[in-house]
């Protein structure tokens, strides 16, 4: 499997590039897109509902409390960057299970 590209390691953890699609039929992990993992949630993109969803949707999926996920950029726009502390690109991808 080829690197993925929506995914880098930092210090203190991972940055995840992600696409936001608000108000789908229900939350899932969609496929990449270039730079960026597509993540539907059900919740309205408003008063930050779907941002909070997605930390949630994460939270659950890797197992973590949603303070270890810190959306650094794109409040309000469907293209985001979270910092996932403690994590390495590895472990996420398998968590996400991306890593088939």
């Amino acid at each position: 499997m080829p690197p993925a590209t929506f995914l880098r390691e930092t210090a203190g953890g991972s940055l995840l590039s992600v696409k936001l699609q608000p108000r789908a039929s229900k939350n899932e992990i969609g496929t990449p897109l270039g730079d960026e993992l597509k993540i539907k949630v059900t919740a309205p993109p408003v008063d930050a509902a779907a941002n909070q969803a997605l930390v949630e949707f994460l939270a659950e999926k890797l197992g973590c409390s949603r303070g270890k996920i810190e959306l650094l950029r794109g409040h309000t726009a469907r293209h985001k960057t979270i910092l996932l502390h403690g994590f390495q690109p590895e472990n996420v991808l398998r968590r996400l299970a991306l890593d088939k």
